[in-house]
């Protein structure tokens, strides 16, 4: 059960932990206090909001998304945070805030709990990068430096962002054994690329379920030469997944279809060793519109290196 409580600020000295700076202007002496304490039942998802008096504002019920999405609202645009945490004791956090920022806060809230969170993805802004090399393989990039490296995905390499799982990258080569390119130009004008990068996007998300289809298109093809002087192909695609709620319903009136996600795949080409490179990004499409600065760094980053023989 949370419990959010505005009262009266008191001068108190201030925190010993963290001090971020504060986008909001007018601090008029609320203290919001959120409070999180067991009960023994608790509807999933209600929420009831209840205001006593101007001073005083409680919100009871909701469930711990929202008060993840309320922490890292305050702590993005710059509130101080005091945070203490234990097995069965009680988590506080006390920020000044204004009346009208908790109001705000509050509206939040209710609006995402209603909404749900099926459709949310909260990205992690990146704080910098980090420079991955493979000089047995003969590549190397740049990924966001909170991301981190799962082993034993498929890949040749795997990074993905803590936070928001559906978001990660890949890397990826053909054998020499089974092909052998001299030039990325062996695809053909990047056009022809996109087109067969496109064909294994849907041949590996193919389904075997009732009443899944899936929609992709190409966004852009480009080609560049970086400064190593190799020519690196990109492919954007975007792909939708859409699926009934009740696959085996007899009447169509009851086969509702829903978006079971929207994403963004972002591909650099490249061609070194005999062997055809793939860097693979991965997005939610509503993330790809926040993140996308630091997501074409990481494309303009790929390098394919020679590799010693």
């Amino acid at each position: 059960m949370a419990k959010m409580t505005a009262v009266q600020h008191q001068h108190r000295p201030p925190s010993s932990l963290s001090l971020l700076p504060s986008s909001f202007s007018d601090f008029n002496g609320t203290r919001l206090c959120i409070q999180y304490k067991r009960k023994v039942w608790q509807p999933k998802g209600a929420l009831r909001v209840t205001a006593s008096s101007i001073k005083e504002i409680l919100i009871m019920g909701g469930n711990r998304f929202i008060t993840v999405f309320l922490s890292r609202l305050l702590v993005k645009v710059g509130h101080q945070v005091t945070l203490f945490t234990g097995v069965e004791a009680p988590i506080i956090q006390q920020l000044p805030v204004p009346r009208r920022s908790v109001m705000a806060l509050i509206l939040s809230s209710c609006i995402l709990s209603r909404v749900g969170w099926g459709d949310i993805a909260f990205a992690q802004q990146s704080v910098g990068f980090r420079e991955y090399i493979d000089t047995f393989d003969g590549y190397s990039f740049n990924y966001p430096q909170n991301w981190v490296q799962v082993r034993g995905a498929g890949a040749d390499i795997f990074f993905r962002d803590p936070y928001v799982l559906d978001e990660n990258l890949s890397v990826e080569f053909s054998s020499p054994s089974s092909s052998s390119y001299k030039s990325v130009e062996d695809l053909g004008p990047p056009e022809e690329a996109g087109k067969k990068v496109l064909k294994q996007y849907l041949t590996e998300f193919m389904s075997t379920r009732l009443g899944v289809r899936r929609e992709s298109n190409i966004i852009s093809t480009s080609s560049r030469i970086a400064d190593d002087g190799k020519m690196y192909y990109q492919v954007e695609v975007n792909m939708k997944s859409y699926a009934n709620n009740n696959e085996l319903a007899v009447m169509p009136q009851d086969r509702v279809v829903r978006l079971e996600w929207d994403r963004r795949y972002l591909s650099v080409l490249g061609v070194e060793n005999n062997r055809l490179y793939e860097l693979r990004l991965q997005t939610p499409e509503n993330v790809f519109l926040e993140e996308e600065n630091d997501l074409r760094q990481v494309m303009d980053s790929f390098r394919v290196n020679t590799v010693a023989t």
